[in-house]
């Protein structure tokens, strides 16, 4: 089976390089790997004990961040080794103020890669974020005996390990990761199932990142002055679906404020032609107070904002989830103790069906229900009242996922 999983590599590596042709995106990444190994070798040397950790992208990294912040102080002489398969969540963190000695990508996952990448330092802890898996580094890092790790596991039915092909799958994690962390029972009954008995439920490290965000500074110039005292619902990582949302809100209401901001800011354009009267965020300081107190939408056409942008928020509308790009991080919304509304595509966020339980959250097949629930929420304050108790009651009794993991790895 090794065999045909380095055919695979391989084919990934050649589609990569040709669609990299045509796609901005995959070209950086196909681009930035060929830095990788350098980047390494400049700055860790020969006696630098690193910790390693791989996130697929921004949502992974988000994710294993405050393990990495705590394994840092507990090893304060150890490097930081943070790793990518994503060109977006690398470029996000890499902008950012950030705890690694060294950023980059993931080399491609084949032998030569592989074992050049981890000769070129002294890796002594690594840990990988929810699911993601490449074989070749796993047995080289086993081969190195460094402690691996795996953080908020999540397995599901549809993957390869419950299959009847998924053996040799299963026997690579078997032998060659010390310990599962799984966010949840169904997860941690699954990987037993099939062998994966080195594990325990630690929760979700996502909840312990969000809880995070309500002690920081959230201040936001001038959205305060934009709100104006009225109700505001704030939309998060919008795509088509989401905007329409927004469109059937103001010819509603004319008085709810919307803060929309997209997922890409290249939308930025389309929304300012759907909604002329916008404001935009980069204008915001030059806008004056009464114009901004009469002004209905505002644009966020800067990144980074959208955490603290919540905090203003008296209901968070999140994109993603009217199709199969796939949920955004609805925890960053619900950590302020507001409402929550979604689309019903999110198979692979099992937060999401926790929040609805707990009626702190709503996800919706159509744009056009969506929108009368968040218009009978404006109009409710005692319904809105009680969501936005059950949403930031749903984040603050979660364990602190952290704690656990990083006792359990101190005991290993």
């Amino acid at each position: 089976m090794s065999f045909f999983y380095n055919i695979f590599i391989n084919l990934l590596i050649f589609g990569m390089n040709v669609f990299s042709l045509i796609n901005d995106k995959t070209k950086k990444g196909v681009e930035g790997r060929k830095e990788s190994l350098q980047k390494v070798k400049s700055v860790f040397n020969d006696s630098d004990e690193v910790i390693w950790m791989h996130a697929a992208s921004l949502g992974e990294y988000e994710q294993g961040l405050p393990v990495l912040e705590q394994l840092k102080k507990e090893f304060p002489g150890r490097k930081i080794l943070v790793t990518f398969f994503s060109p977006s969540g690398y470029e996000n963190v890499v902008k950012k103020r950030h705890i690694a000695d060294v950023i980059c990508y993931l080399p491609f996952d084949t032998n030569k890669n592989v074992k050049d990448f981890i000769s070129a330092f002294n890796v002594k802890l690594f840990f990988t974020v929810k699911y993601d898996f490449w074989y070749n580094l796993l047995n080289e890092l086993k081969a190195k005996e460094v402690e691996t790790y795996v953080i908020s596991a999540l397995f599901y039915e549809r993957q390869a390990f419950f299959t009847s092909y998924g053996k040799w799958f299963v026997k690579q994690l078997k032998n060659n990761i010390d310990w599962f962390f799984h966010q949840n029972q169904h997860s941690y009954v699954l990987a037993k199932s099939v062998g994966l008995v080195n594990s325990s439920v630690t929760g979700d490290t996502r909840f312990d990142r969000v809880k995070q965000l309500r002690e920081r500074e959230n201040h936001v110039d001038s959205v305060i002055d934009f709100k104006a005292g009225e109700k505001a619902v704030v939309f998060g990582s919008s795509w088509q679906a989401e905007e329409k949302i927004a469109e059937l809100l103001v010819a509603k209401n004319n008085e709810v404020k919307l803060i929309i901001a997209p997922h890409d800011l290249k939308r930025v354009h389309h929304l300012q032609q759907i909604f002329p009267e916008a404001i935009l965020y980069s204008q915001i300081q030059n806008t004056q107070k009464a114009e901004l107190s009469d002004a209905q939408i505002l644009i966020i056409n800067s990144i980074g904002l959208l955490s603290k942008l919540y905090s203003y928020a008296d209901i968070a509308v999140v994109g993603g989830g009217f199709h199969e790009a796939g949920l955004h991080n609805i925890l960053e919304a619900a950590t302020f103790g507001i409402p929550v509304v979604f689309g019903n595509h999110y198979k692979k966020n099992p937060e999401a069906d926790d929040l609805i339980k707990v009626n702190g959250g709503k996800s919706f097949e159509s744009e056009n229900v969506a929108t009368q629930f968040i218009l009978s929420l404006i109009d409710n304050e005692e319904v809105l009242k009680e969501m936005s108790g059950n949403a930031e009651k749903f984040v603050t009794e979660k364990p602190n996922s952290t704690e656990l993991i990083i006792k359990k790895i101190m005991s290993l």
